[in-house]
This record gives C-alpha cells, structure tokens and sequence, in this order.
C-alpha cells in the first residue's frame, strides 16, 4: 500500500518512510507540495494516503489539499503540524484534510493509530460508494424493466384495437412510427418524440368499445351510426384515464382541461390526449369538443395528420385504397382546414421518410 510523504525536513522524511516499510507500506517522499502532487498524479489510484506538512517551499501543504482534494476527493490526507499550530492544521481541515499529527513526533504508534484510522475510514467509504452505486444501478434496471412492461402492455392494448378492423394490425405500427417522425420535424423534444411512438398507436383504442356491426359496416354510415363511432374517442380516454370508477373515469374525459391535467404517468396522460383528441380539426369542425387551432393539444394535431393520411393510402371495410397522388392531393387540400398547415408542411418535407415507413411496416 502506497503512503506519499511530503516533507521538507529530510531527516523527518526517511524516519517516517522506514518507518512505513516495517509495516509493509510502499513509502513514496518528496520534499514539497509540487513535487508530492506530480507524484500523485503519476501513481493516479496507487497512492492510498497522504502525511503532508503544511509549511514548505514551493507549494506549501495547503496548496497541495486543495490540489489533491480537487482530483482525489477520497485519498485521506493527514497534515503533519508543529506543536503550537493547531489552528493550522484545523485550517488544513476544513481544506480537506482528513486528521492530523503534531510534531516532533515522538511515538510512532501514534501515526500507525492515524492511518489505521483514516485508512478503515477510506475503505468503508469505497465500500458505501460503490453499495450506492450498485443500488442506483438496480434502481435503473428495475425502472428499465418496469417501462419496458408498461410500453409492452401499451404496445399489445394498441394491436388488440387495430386487430378490429385491421388484421395485420401495422397501421398502429405505422402512425406510430410516423408520428415519431413528424414530431421530431417540428422540434418537439427528443424525449416526446419517443414519446409519441408509443402512444400514438393507441389513438384508437377506443374502437373496443365499438360494435363490429358499426365498426366494420362496408356500407355508409348512418347519423346514428356515426354518433356511435364518434364515441370511441370518449371510449379511448376511459380506458386510458384514472381507475377511479366508471363515473369518476368518465366526468374526467368530460373536460378537455382535465384529459390534459397533471398525471403520474406521463405516457397514460400523452395516450389519453391522442385518444380524445386526434379527431378535431384545425378549423373547429372536429370532435368531440370542437377544439380549433392551438387549443388542439400539437401531439393529437400530428396523429390526427398522419392517421388519416394513412387510412386514405390502406383498404378498409368501406373503402379500397386511395393512390398516392390522391392521398397527397387531399392531404394539402385540409391544411387549414382540417390539419395544422405547419404539420401539413413537415409532412410534405418529409414524404420519402413517411412513405419509406409504410413499405416497411406494409399491411
């Protein structure tokens, strides 16, 4: 074990280092604070302790704590004061010193009590850090796991609702992914980004709730009909929302400031504001709260932008697919009205990405 000792009496010096290696420490000397500090920086971790006088030339001892304090904030560092200083060595302390030692030192038991001390000290510190390293990592993984679940379970509720009128269940892949996209054009957050790919694919979750003889009528639908399908999005938010009671679940679906209030998970509370709200429109005319303009939450006017840009390019139970051209001519025909044009303009900016991601999740 490795003792630096930094004095600059030399006769002081090789007593203190014989006397280190009869106890089987690695004595390393220099006779200032500048010289004992390029030594601690050459041995980065070797060096286990420090005995530093505090007057010297060059770099005095205190000089060398704040230095050595700096770059090895665990190395124990006990000062070497002349009788009569104590409020040196009490300054050297508060540097960062870690005990220290009056001379002329007459009892060499006493600086082996001293290392022993810092020394047992030093470890039970290693020890403590790296016990609270390793709980800090088990907290990480355990937090890893428990998200992974949660996005998993987020994951399989989404294509469980697409499997209802969508048996591949990718177009929830695809808004998913698309929506990630679009919200990183516009500057959303990295964060939210990530975000969004989760979420987005339960913007129908809804649909559950929706009976087949509804949701998967080939023919139009009637005004009854469409009042039950428009429904879903009340549907989505309850299922997402607080498991507080049907009532309680529904009042808070019932106010759009709610939906969006404060929530303990904030992937619940992104999913919900997709769920209720990717079908209001840019101009007012949407539902079910008529929301316009910005007052539509910016995540639920991208999906409400890519979800319907994707239904118009696949089959559905009503319809066949729309061609490419028609899907982009209708596309920038509803910005400003239906769509949020500055999304709408993101989306023209990056069509070869948008359609690169429905080749490769292609129903």
């Amino acid at each position: 074990m490795a003792i630096l000792v930094i004095d600059d009496e030399p006769g002081l010096r090789r007593s203190l280092c014989a006397h280190l290696e009869d106890i089987d420490h690695e004595p390393l000397e220099a006779g200032d604070g500048q010289r004992g500090l390029d030594i601690l920086r050459s041995r980065p971790g070797e060096v286990q302790a420090v005995l530093v006088d505090l007057n010297m030339p060059v770099m005095d001892g205190y000089s060398f704590i704040q230095h050595a304090v700096e770059e090895a904030p665990d190395l124990p560092i006990v000062v070497l004061s002349g009788v009569g200083v104590v409020e040196d060595a009490l300054k050297a302390m508060r540097l960062g010193a870690w005990d220290f030692i009056t001379k002329p030192l007459h009892n060499l038991r006493i600086l082996d009590h001293t290392l022993d001390k810092v020394l047992e000290r030093a470890r039970l510190r290693r020890e403590n850090r790296a016990y609270q390293e390793r709980l800090e990592e088990l907290v990480r993984e355990r937090t890893a796991e428990l998200e992974a679940t949660r996005r998993q379970i987020m994951q399989r509720l989404s294509r469980a609702a697409e499997y209802k009128d969508n048996e591949t269940g990718r177009h929830v892949v695809r808004v998913g992914e698309i929506s990630a996209l679009l919200a990183r054009a516009i500057g959303l957050p990295e964060e939210s980004c990530e975000m969004m790919r989760d979420c987005a694919p339960l913007h129908d979750v809804g649909k559950i709730g929706i009976p087949d003889a509804v949701l998967l009528k080939p023919e139009r639908l009637t005004s009854g009909e469409w009042e039950i399908m428009r429904r879903h999005c009340l549907f989505g938010c309850e299922i997402l929302g607080p498991l507080d009671g049907h009532g309680p679940t529904t009042n808070a679906c019932l106010d759009p400031r709610l939906i969006q209030g404060e929530n303990d998970n904030e992937l619940l509370r992104l999913a919900r504001i997709l769920a209720m709200f990717h079908h209001e429109r840019w101009d007012g005319g949407g539902y079910p709260f008529g929301l316009a303009g910005e007052d539509i939450p910016v995540e639920a006017r991208i999906v409400s932008v890519v979800d319907v840009y994707d239904a118009l390019c696949s089959d559905r139970p009503y319809k066949a697919a729309f061609v490419r051209e028609e899907c982009l001519r209708l596309m920038r025909e509803g910005a400003g009205t239906q769509f949020d044009p500055a999304i709408v303009e993101a989306f023209f900016r990056n069509v070869e990405a948008i359609e690169a991601i429905r080749e490769k999740w292609k129903d």
